[in-house]
């Protein structure tokens, strides 16, 4: 599978989240430099506040040598402020050690103003946006954007 390909799962996984009016659905899946597929997760899979990248990096262990290398796929941008957890996921994947991150959306300011891309890029990740693929990104989240 190539990035278009892992980026559309993570689109269809985020139509897995339970609704929420005060958080996106999102899904992300964690790929080896191999290109087999380590994880994958979504918001609000095991409890309310899990993120999607939490839920997918969760599952791995942390000192897990396919991580090094690993891209994280996910359908919105990694978030790099959050209130219901001490880490984002932004730390969360540098401290992965995940070396590149491929999103459709950028978040928008509708929760809080992300800088998760630019963090990212700063500390030396890949970060590719597929934007072609942002309106799949967005359909589990149009109760969001209409208000």
């Amino acid at each position: 599978m190539n990035d278009h390909d892992w980026l559309r799962l993570a689109c269809d996984l985020a139509g897995l989240c339970p609704p929420s009016e005060t958080a996106f659905s999102v899904g992300a899946v964690v790929v080896g430099a191999d290109g087999e597929e380590l994880s994958r997760g979504y918001s609000r899979e095991t409890d309310s506040h899990v993120h999607a990248e939490e839920s997918a990096l969760g599952k791995i262990s942390p000192d897990d040598p396919r991580l090094a290398g690993a891209t994280v796929y996910s359908s919105l941008e990694p978030c790099s402020k959050r209130s219901s957890r001490p880490r984002t996921c932004t730390r969360l994947i540098l401290d992965s050690g995940a070396r590149r991150v491929v999103m459709a959306w950028r978040e928008p300011a509708l929760f809080v103003d992300c800088h998760g891309a630019e963090e990212l890029a700063a500390a030396g990740v890949t970060v590719l946006e597929i934007p072609e693929l942002a309106e799949r990104a967005r359909e589990p989240n149009a109760h969001l954007l209409s208000r």
